[in-house]
This record gives structure tokens, C-alpha cells and sequence, in this order.
């Protein structure tokens, strides 16, 4: 027994002696090895799992399949008036990369695509496919045509939630874009000029981009391939745009703006959204807003007409080493602090300037689109734990959320006799009256108006976001429904708005259907 134990002793000190004497000579001689033999010591000595190729049999035919269907042709016509300066300018500075523009003279034609994300007729698209659309047709996989009312936009996303009255349609199914890998194959489903149900693959190359697209018209730059400039140290104020995008090489042209970018399960996991790109048509990079953003827009608007949204209540320029220096600062990566909104979530949680924005829910923020994306999905009232250094030392933060003071700005638009084009004419969004507001408001009936969009019946009558309409040509409103039966059945041509401004007033304004 004790040879044996002499025996095993030898030979681990034998052993560590030789381990010993490897790394010795490792250590010495490491900087003579070639870098693929330095690879290889480092992988003998630290054995990890192999890497394992996620393509499998490349075979795209049943994800297509099951996605095509569900993804609609989307055609809307602006009047000469509907068309403003700005809406040239958008569609000029893009090179129509957001829809294409089929007539140069008269009635203006754009086109786009949609995903059906309910059988019962609602559609996801973005906001500049409907954008101050005069009239809105859908046209399905299977050639039937519907027009589209718009139920509600949010341009802080770019997104839009349509609906079309017909059952039973084919869906795709939302996936989560959160589990979606860079390198992982990916389908872009649409219809790029005029080419309808028209699919492309490719692979997500990035995300979390923010390429300052979304609400920054007024800064044009003509050698920004994205058709805008992107400025993070602009003069302080509160950006309300949310870019996050899922960046991918699957081939994106005019006319794909609306559709579904869907994983190798044929799962929705963005809303493809816009093109890198100096000529308007693909030049290798597309970008899709992902889905789990979508979802939580796409609910608010369908429950609220609108999008209820928290705010942290910060600005911030992101941190690099460039930014650093300027700023004095020697963290490198974060979001540093240059103002805090009054009365806002931030502020009452004791945040400071000077701050650096370092985590989120304890993931590290590199660069801006990590916190909005974040915070995007979440409601007013909700807490977020953010990780802040100041003065070289990490403090924990429980910032609540706060709704922003401000209602949300929408646009849209149209011209029509039909149900489906007054309501869009109307322009506005609208939440049924609870009990409780009904006693508070003392009316039988009523919505409440969560959204008015610029050059719509609301905004010419000046009936702004909380304002309660009781009736519509003496019929009680109560929900959306109640505004359809009415203008479906519109006889004599007169639209007669009747309820109740926020401050209490009563109003009763009368519209001539054209």
C-alpha cells in the first residue's frame, strides 16, 4: 500500500514538474512561435467547445412558404394637395427607397408592403408607407383587394398598425427578435417594384444599430447613404425616436419597406424599415425594426389608439474616445449625462449631470440604441434599474418611468366617400370611455381622442388629443366600431362631430363629405 502511495506521489510531483518546466519554456519562447502556433498552445492548454455550424441543410422553401401568404402589397394615392413639399422631399432625399412612385403628374402613387398579424384583418407596416396617404389599398397573396383604414402610427418607431375588414386571413408568426444571432440566416419578405411577394436571404451582419434616420428631416446631408445626418451631440433636448435596428445583406429595395424580415422558422422577427444606400435601390445593407419593439407599439395602438411611452427623462451624447476627450471624461463607452428633464424620471431618482450611463438592467451600454430600444417597451409607471458612474464609482439606480407631457404628432391622410378612407379623413385615434370616466366626464357615451394627425378632419377643427367625442351625427359613440356604423351608413354627405373639449367646453362641428 505505501509503494503505491510512493508511486502516485512521484508521479504528480513528476508531473508538476514537467508542467513546471512547459510553461517555463511556453513563457520563453512564446514570442518566437508563429500566431497559429501560439493558437494552438493556447486552445491544447484551454479546451473549449468546438463551434458547431447553425446552417444545416440550407433549405429556405418552408419558411418562405409558410411567410408569403401573410405578407400584403400596400398602394396608396396622395392627392396633389395630400402631397406636400415635405413628402417630395422625403421621397426625392430617399431615392423612393420607402415606396415607389409610379405617376409623376396628378394623383401622386406610392407602394409598400405590410405583414398580416391577425386573421381578422390588422397589418403592420411603417408609418412612411401611409404616411399622409389620401387612400390605402391591400392587396393580398391571393389577389383580392381591400382598403385600409389607419388605426393608429407612431413615427418615434416608424411604425403603423392598418386593418382591413375580412376574417380568417393568414398570419406569420411573431417571433423574438431578442434570440435572433449575428451570422443567423434570415428571409426578407415583400414586394420590391411592383414585384409582388418577392423573396431575398441573407444574414442579420448587426444589431442594435441606431443610424439616425427616424425624425431628423431637417438634417439633410447628401452624402449620408441613410438620407440623413446623424448628429448624437446636437444641443440638448429629449429624442423621442427609437432606432434599434436588425441590420442584414438580405437583399431590401423600394417597395419592401412594411415587410417581414423572418428567421429560417419562418417566426417575424422585424419589420424591415429602410436601405443603405447613395442611389435608392440595394447597395448590400438593410435595416428592420425589431419585432419585439413592434409588439408592444402595435398593442398599445390597437388598446389605446396611441402609444403610451415612458421617458427616463435625460439627453445624452454616446461616449467614444473622441467624445471622451472633449468632454474631459475617461470613461470611453456609455451615455453621458448633459441635461436632465424637469420634473422627469431620471431627475426624481437622483441622477446628475455629469452621469455616465453604463448599464441597463445590468447589460452594458455601448450605444444609445441599447437603452432606447429598452425603454421602448416599456409603459409609464414602469421601473428600470440603470447602473450610472459618477466620480470613478458605480451607484444603482430605480428610475420610474414618466409619460411624456407632449402628445404624439401623426400624420396621415384621406379622400373618399368609402368607411375605410372617411375614417382615415378623420384622422385621428380613439380609446373608448371607461365608467369612470364617463361619471367624471358626466356623458352617457364617448372615446376619448388619443391621436390627431396634421391636415385630418380633427386638425382643421382644431379638436386636439383629449378631447371626448360623445357623438357623430347624433348616434352615441362609444368605441371605433360605433364610428364605422355611422360613416358606412352616411346619407346625406354631412358628418356632424359633437363632444366635449379637454377643458370642458362642448363643441358640435359639421363636415361636408366631398
Amino acid at each position: 500500500m505505501k509503494k503505491i502511495g510512493l508511486t502516485l506521489l512521484t508521479a504528480f510531483v513528476g508531473g508538476a514538474m514537467a508542467l513546471g518546466a512547459y510553461k517555463v519554456i511556453e513563457n520563453k519562447y512564446s514570442d518566437n512561435l508563429s500566431f497559429e502556433d501560439k493558437q494552438k498552445v493556447y486552445f491544447t492548454s484551454n479546451p473549449s467547445a468546438p463551434v458547431v455550424s447553425s446552417t444545416g441543410a440550407l433549405d429556405f422553401t418552408e419558411a418562405a412558404a409558410a411567410v408569403t401568404p401573410a405578407v400584403v402589397y400596400i398602394r396608396t394615392t396622395y392627392s396633389s394637395q395630400g402631397s406636400s413639399s415635405s413628402q417630395d422631399q422625403l421621397q426625392q432625399m430617399f431615392g423612393d427607397m420607402f415606396g415607389q412612385r409610379m405617376r409623376p403628374q396628378g394623383p401622386q402613387m406610392a407602394s409598400g408592403s405590410g405583414v398580416i398579424i391577425s386573421n381578422d384583418g390588422y397589418i403592420v407596416t411603417n408609418n412612411h408607407v401611409v404616411e399622409k396617404a389620401d387612400k390605402i389599398t391591400v392587396a393580398t397573396n391571393d389577389h383580392r383587394t381591400f382598403e385600409a383604414k389607419v388605426i393608429g402610427t407612431d413615427p418615434n418607431t416608424d411604425l403603423a398598425l392598418i386593418k382591413i375588414s375580412a376574417t380568417d386571413l393568414p398570419i406569420v408568426k411573431l417571433g423574438n427578435s431578442d434570440d435572433a444571432r449575428v451570422g443567423e440566416w434570415v428571409l426578407a419578405v415583400g414586394n420590391p417594384f411592383n414585384l409582388t411577394s418577392t423573396v431575398t436571404a441573407g444574414i442579420i451582419s448587426a444589431k442594435g444599430r441606431n443610424i439616425g434616420i427616424i425624425g431628423s428631416e431637417d438634417n439633410q446631408d447628401e452624402s449620408n447613404p441613410f438620407g440623413r445626418t446623424r448628429n448624437q451631440q446636437a444641443a440638448p433636448k429629449l429624442n423621442k425616436a427609437i432606432e434599434s435596428f436588425i441590420q442584414t445583406d438580405a437583399a431590401i429595395n423600394p417597395g419592401n419597406s412594411g415587410g417581414a424580415l423572418v428567421n429560417t422558422k419562418g417566426e417575424l422577427i422585424g419589420i424591415n424599415a429602410a436601405i443603405a444606400s447613395h442611389t435608392g435601390s440595394y447597395e448590400g445593407y438593410g435595416f428592420a425594426i425589431p419585432v419585439n419593439l413592434a409588439k408592444k407599439v402595435l398593442n398599445d395602438i390597437k388598446k389605446y389608439g396611441a402609444v403610451k411611452r415612458g421617458y427616463v427623462g435625460v439627453s445624452f451624447t454616446e461616449l467614444n474616445p473622441d467624445v471622451a476627450q472633449k468632454l474631459g471624461v475617461n470613461q470611453t463607452t456609455g451615455l453621458y449625462v448633459n441635461e436632465l428633464v424637469d420634473g422627469g424620471g431620471a431627475q426624481a431618482a437622483g441622477l446628475q449631470k455629469g452621469d455616465i450611463i453604463e448599464k441597463v438592467e445590468g447589460v452594458q451600454v455601448y450605444e444609445s440604441s441599447d437603452l432606447q430600444e429598452h425603454v421602448g417597451r416599456l409603459q409609464p409607471g414602469d421601473k428600470i434599474n440603470l447602473t450610472v458612474l459618477r466620480d470613478g464609482k458605480e451607484k444603482a439606480f430605480a428610475v420610474t418611468l414618466k409619460a411624456d407631457a407632449t402628445p404624439p404628432a401623426n400624420r396621415t391622410a384621406a379622400v373618399s366617400k368609402s368607411a375605410e378612407e372617411l375614417f382615415n379623413k378623420m384622422g385621428a385615434s380613439f380609446q373608448p370611455l371607461t365608467q369612470a370616466q364617463k361619471a367624471k366626464y358626466h356623458v352617457n357615451s364617448g372615446v376619448l381622442v388619443t391621436q390627431v394627425r396634421e391636415g385630418r378632419v380633427f386638425d382643421s377643427f382644431g379638436i386636439p388629443v383629449g378631447s371626448i367625442i360623445t357623438s357623430i351625427n347624433k348616434s352615441p359613440i362609444n368605441s371605433v366600431a360605433d364610428i364605422d356604423k355611422v360613416i358606412t351608413n352616411l346619407r346625406n354627405g354631412n358628418l356632424v362631430i359633437s363632444g366635449y373639449y379637454p377643458d370642458g367646453t362642448n363643441f358640435n362641428n359639421m363636415f361636408q363629405v366631398q
